[in-house]
């Protein structure tokens, strides 16, 4: 069957008028969300210098808790704010792509999880070829191939672990061995603080040593390991392995004139048992919840007097404390494990009482007490923070001025940038094609391409 040119006006049907206005209304999507990507990228590399320039140490404990509390996302969305714009500051051309509109961020989110810069390439043009769906089979693909030969390493770790003790020729003892990342990291450690214990007690006699005996050597690093695994040994079986109770097992003794807790620029005391002297901030915030025992001294140093243990907060209003404040009440922190500060400090006559007492994390405690940071109950008996400078921090901060036309405020500022963005900027190449993920790891994974 032939068709004339006469006969094309009566094939050919006008649009309608409701379907045109439906695809103009699509075109504009696609080119705002085009927008948007662009406006993305470009938001998370100010995020990745604010973070890099450490903008966030205001109190915070990271540059994901500060955007939660500056700019309101949830917590976990800006944990992944942050992360994806690390790693994007190693993935040049991924940003580029995403700064072009080329790319989705819910792309760029599920290829940095996995891309490394020599993989990047590859995993870009699966961006550009694929949907947002595709891009999430293949990298939950390539993951699984990571955890195998993470799997397989951590077996041959374990398999390999060993640890060879005998005695040489001279009545010496020998060890060799090879522990797993995480044991040998326990070690490590273990030994550290054996030796940090070790010699302090050596450096408090060293001037007495020295001047007694002035051929005395400080031993060698390897000679301090050795003696600081004797000590761990001889700690391990005085108490029969057992590490003993926790209230003793991590108590810390501090020293501190009443003068000196009352006010930290007062001349005193304030010093650990073991006679290292600790700032007497640091005394003020120990206190603040912990057991204390009074002593008074006579002039020539002499004990006259001990009270009793006590407690700064007794457990019942502890519990009440929590049940009130449920977490850290410093700006933008929701850590739910906390000690409770004296707002009016009790060296200074402040009360222990519940209106007197702020539930803060170990961090932010620390923060009021040395780091400058202040807080107090105003007169309608909300809380106050202030930063070392003076400046208040509120709990929710004021929102940043939008303006009148955000829409052409965003095109106009990506056209002085040179961008061309349009309603096939962010359109992927896929032409309906079945997905085979097994053939598409099998040629972009390094792993299987090696072993191919």
């Amino acid at each position: 069957m032939q068709t004339h040119p006469s006969d094309l006006s009566t094939t050919l049907q006008p649009t309608p008028p409701r379907t045109a206005e439906l695809d103009r209304l699509g075109d504009e999507i696609a080119e705002l969300s085009a927008h948007l990507e662009a406006a993305t990228a470009r938001l998370l590399a100010l995020i990745r210098e604010f973070d890099t320039r450490g903008g966030w140490n205001i109190g915070f404990r990271s540059c994901a808790a500060w955007l939660a509390w500056r700019v309101g996302l949830e917590p976990g969305a800006a944990r992944e704010r942050v992360r994806v714009a690390r790693a994007l500051g190693a993935l040049p051309a991924l940003a580029e792509a995403l700064a072009r509109g080329e790319l989705s961020y819910a792309k760029v989110r599920a290829i940095t999880r996995v891309a490394t810069p020599e993989t990047a390439a590859r995993l870009l043009a699966v961006g550009r070829a694929g949907t947002a769906v595709h891009v999430e089979r293949i990298v939950r693909a390539w993951r699984r191939v990571d955890r195998l030969a993470e799997a397989r390493e951590a077996a041959r770790q374990d398999a390999g672990r060993a640890l060879h003790v005998y005695q040489d020729e001279d009545g010496t003892v020998v060890l060799r061995g090879r522990l797993t990342p995480e044991v040998g990291a326990l070690l490590l450690r273990a030994l550290d603080a054996a030796r940090e214990t070790l010699y302090q007690r050596r450096r408090a006699n060293e001037a007495v040593l020295a001047a007694t005996d002035p051929a005395v050597e400080t031993p060698t690093r390897p000679q301090q390991q050795a003696d600081a695994l004797a000590l761990l040994a001889e700690t391990a079986l005085h108490h029969e392995l057992d590490p003993g109770p926790p209230g003793e097992r991590y108590q810390v003794v501090v020293h501190v004139d009443a003068a000196v807790l009352a006010d930290p620029a007062q001349p005193g005391q304030s010093v650990l048992e073991e006679g290292g002297h600790v700032p007497a901030g640091t005394s003020q915030r120990l206190a603040c919840d912990a057991s204390r025992v009074v002593m008074r001294h006579a002039e020539d140093g002499r004990v006259v007097e001990v009270g009793v243990r006590t407690r700064t907060i007794p457990p019942a209003l502890r519990r009440a404390l929590q049940n009130r404040d449920r977490s850290c009440r410093f700006p933008g922190c929701h850590v739910r494990v906390g000690e409770g500060h004296h707002v009016c400090h009790w060296a200074q006559g402040g009360p222990t009482t519940l209106s007197n007492l702020v539930l803060l994390c170990r961090r932010h405690h620390r923060a009021v007490h040395e780091k400058g940071y202040q807080v107090a109950r105003g007169p309608d008996g909300a809380l106050e923070f202030r930063r070392p400078n003076g400046w208040l921090l509120p709990d929710v901060p004021l929102p940043a001025a939008v303006p009148a036309d955000p829409v052409g405020a965003l095109e106009a500022q990506h056209a002085a940038q040179g961008l061309r963005l349009h309603v096939r900027t962010t359109c992927p190449g896929w032409l309906g094609e079945r997905l085979d993920v097994g053939w598409a790891i099998g040629v972009l994974h390094p792993l299987a391409t090696r072993n191919a």
